[in-house]
C-alpha cells in the first residue's frame, strides 16, 4: 500500500513538474462551443475572405491555391506565395509573446514570396463577459511596433474553419494551399523563429 501511495505521489509530482517547466502557453477562448476540425500538416487550408480595412478584403486564394487551380487574380497577381497566418486577440497574453518574433520574420522576408497575416478575433469575442473593453487591435499592436497586416474575423468564421479554440494558433501554408506547419500556443523555451525559418525557406524554394 505504501509503495502504491509513493508511486502515485511521485507520478503526480512528475506531472506537475512537467507543467511547471514547460514553456508552452495557450489562452483558451471562453464559452467557445465550435468544433475543432483538427487540421493537420498535409491538409488543404480552408479558404477565407476577411476584411483588411474599410471596404477592403483579403482572400487566401489571391496568394495560394490547390495544384491545378487558378489564383483569384491571375492577371494582376499571377505568382503563388507561401502564407503564414496566426489567430490572435488583444486579450491573449501568449499572443503578445509570439508577435515580436513574427514581426522579426515579417521584416526578414518582406521582399520575398510569402504573405504574413494576423487574424484578429478580438471583436468576435468582445461579447464575452469581461472582454467588453479590451483594446482594438490596430492601434494596440501599432504601439507595440507590430506592422504585420491584420485581418478582421469579426464573426469568427475563419476561427471556426481553422479550429482556433485556443490562442495563438499559427499555420504556414505552401504555394498549393497545403498546410505545412500547424502550431498551438507559444513556447518561450523553443527556437520559435528557427523552426519557422526552416519551414519557410523550404517552401520558398517550391516551384
Amino acid at each position: 500500500m505504501f509503495k502504491k501511495i509513493l508511486f502515485s505521489t511521485l507520478y503526480v509530482c512528475s506531472v506537475l513538474l512537467c507543467q511547471k517547466t514547460s514553456g508552452l502557453e495557450m489562452a483558451v477562448i471562453p464559452d467557445d462551443t465550435t468544433k475543432d476540425p483538427g487540421l493537420q500538416v498535409g491538409d488543404i487550408a480552408p479558404s477565407w475572405a476577411l476584411m483588411s480595412g474599410p471596404g477592403k478584403f483579403e482572400f487566401l486564394k489571391t496568394w495560394t491555391e490547390v495544384e491545378g487551380g487558378r489564383l483569384r487574380k491571375p492577371m494582376t497577381q499571377p505568382e503563388r506565395h507561401v502564407v503564414l497566418l496566426s489567430f490572435f486577440a488583444t486579450w491573449c497574453k501568449p499572443c503578445m509573446k509570439e508577435l515580436p518574433h513574427l514581426q522579426n520574420l515579417y521584416e526578414k522576408y518582406q521582399n520575398q514570396k510569402i504573405k504574413f497575416f494576423l487574424i484578429d478575433i478580438t471583436e468576435a469575442t468582445r461579447t464575452i463577459k469581461g472582454y467588453e473593453n479590451v483594446p482594438k487591435a490596430k492601434s494596440f499592436l501599432g504601439k507595440k511596433g507590430i506592422s504585420i497586416p491584420i485581418l478582421n474575423d469579426n464573426r469568427g468564421v475563419a476561427k471556426k474553419r481553422y479550429g482556433a479554440k485556443t490562442l495563438p494558433r499559427l499555420y504556414i501554408i505552401d504555394k498549393y494551399r497545403t498546410i505545412r506547419l500547424a502550431k498551438k500556443g507559444f513556447d518561450e523555451q523553443e527556437d520559435f523563429e528557427g523552426e519557422l525559418i526552416g519551414v519557410i525557406d523550404t517552401l520558398l524554394d517550391q516551384k
